[in-house]
């Protein structure tokens, strides 16, 4: 269903991100406007080997945090669920299984090349029937309000330019009761397992990146993109000045990831 216009009923309880004229972009400071295009330039470059980057960044272990997040979601049979920044297609597979021939799932992407990669997978893969496609900015969501029972977004949400207007968007076209699930890198806690990980991300991972890919940029913007995203508690005190309730997040492997969910009302 497509968005018939503004919503009425939409506040705006916090500052956003696009009331400062400049943003991160990594490490970087850039003017607001230019975000969204670094960063299709970065998906654009990795779009053909993004499970191979996410390897390399989780060392694999991303797939365990996928099944996890998504068999955890409490998606049922006949719901109908919207995928943001879904990437290659893992989730909206995951997904795909749990709603069946009599629910629905969309997977959404902003970056055309990122979401014909997910299509053509999923294709090949024979999951078809109960997915359907759609380019779209997080920020500003083509779908009606109270559309979908469940949102989700992995590992998408860091790269988003306005983040409180992301959540934002994500509470209106849930119903009420429906629940926003979010997986992303996070703020690892043990301070060794910490200083092992910049190490990593920060040393090893643009190497690699250069070696396998031949795009160390691109992996270290990556790196320094996790280090930018809003850690634990504040991403969950964002998500409730949003307007969700219920929310709560936990850790996996030590914080290197977290998985944050809340309920729309």
């Amino acid at each position: 269903m497509e968005r018939s216009g503004p919503d009425p009923d939409a506040s705006d309880p916090f500052m956003s991100d696009s009331e400062s004229r400049t943003t991160h972009f990594g490490y970087r400071e850039v003017p607001l406007e230019e975000k969204a295009s670094l960063v299709r330039g970065v998906f654009d470059s990795v779009a053909e080997r993004y499970d191979l980057m996410n390897d390399l960044m989780s060392l694999g272990v991303h797939r365990l945090w996928k099944r996890h997040f998504v068999a955890t979601a409490g998606v049922r049979t006949g719901q109908r669920v919207l995928d943001l920044a879904g990437g290659t297609g893992d989730i909206a597979a995951l997904l795909s299984a749990r709603v069946g021939g009599s629910g629905e799932v969309v997977l959404t992407d902003i970056n055309h090349a990122m979401l014909r990669v997910g299509r053509r997978r999923l294709e090949d893969r024979g999951i078809v029937g109960n997915i359907r496609y759609s380019l779209a900015n997080a920020e500003e969501l083509p779908f009606e309000r109270g559309a979908f029972d469940h949102v989700t977004i992995a590992f998408g949400l860091r790269n988003v330019t306005d983040k409180a207007a992301a959540l934002k968007e994500m509470l209106r076209v849930l119903r009420p009761g429906g629940q926003a699930h979010i997986l992303e890198f996070s703020e690892v806690r043990p301070e060794t397992l910490r200083r092992l990980y910049d190490r990593y991300s920060f040393d090893l991972l643009p190497r690699l990146g250069k070696f396998v890919a031949g795009d160390e940029d691109s992996y270290r913007y990556l790196a320094e993109s996790i280090r930018q995203h809003p850690p634990q508690q504040e991403l969950a005190e964002m998500m409730r000045t949003a307007g969700f309730e219920q929310v709560h997040f936990r850790n996996l492997s030590g914080g290197i990831v977290a998985i944050h969910r809340g309920r729309r009302g």
